[in-house]
């Protein structure tokens, strides 16, 4: 058989693919796991008892900014690192930028407290717990990730999956907000960005089982 008359059967029947049904399917599928984490959230950890006070507080919405925005820019680093040919582009950059912001605003915050108070303000009263009830809280999210990455074909596996893992941190992250006491922004900057790359370190590692071709 020629070459020609090889690529004319290959091609036969294909018929191009649906974006707007797949971008559907990712957004109802992530908008599921995100409905998850928060009933984790409210079902196994339950509500900040102080919730309402907090709500009147700049940095419970700060924490809510930053995660979100995390989240926003590990999703499109993750997409396109999923897609065979794309290039990141600039989405590394635009990722760390709420990351940087939140840094620069915890280091104005402590270099303004007093030094009796800045391990508090690094430690509050939940450092032991917070990364790992992030971790716990990101789980849907991350499983959605996994399930949506095995559906298309990163040519870089690990890099795609410790996106993916960090967006599903960053929306944990955004998700145990409403459970945690903490409001300063060094122990946000601290404790919560160390939550949100737990779901990343565990993607990278689970990637070449679970997204081998």
């Amino acid at each position: 058989m020629k070459t020609a008359e090889l690529e004319r059967l290959l091609a036969c029947g294909v018929a191009p693919v649906d974006r707007p049904r797949l971008a559907r399917r990712r957004t109802a599928l992530l908008a599921l796991a995100a409905s998850a984490a928060l009933a984790l959230t409210g079902g196994v950890l339950g509500w900040n008892p102080a919730l309402a006070a907090a709500l009147r507080a700049p940095m419970f919405w700060g924490k809510e900014v930053f995660a979100l925005a995390l989240a926003a820019a590990a999703t499109l680093l993750a997409l396109r690192l999923a897609r065979p040919g794309r290039v990141p582009g600039g989405a590394p950059l635009l990722a760390g930028l709420p990351v940087l912001v939140l840094w620069g605003t915890a280091a104005i915050a402590l270099a303004q407290a007093p030094a009796s108070e800045r391990a508090a303000l690094l430690l509050g009263r939940t450092a032991l717990v917070c990364p790992w009830l992030i971790g716990l809280v990101s789980l849907p999210l991350l499983l959605a990730w996994l399930v949506l990455l095995r559906g298309l074909a990163p040519t870089r596996p690990r890099l795609a999956a410790a996106a993916a893992g960090l967006a599903a941190g960053a929306g944990g992250a955004a998700a145990y907000a409403w459970h945690c006491p903490e409001l300063a922004a060094p122990f946000v900057a601290v404790w919560y960005v160390l939550g949100a790359l737990l779901p990343a370190l565990l993607g990278a590692a689970l990637a070449p089982r679970w997204l081998r071709w």
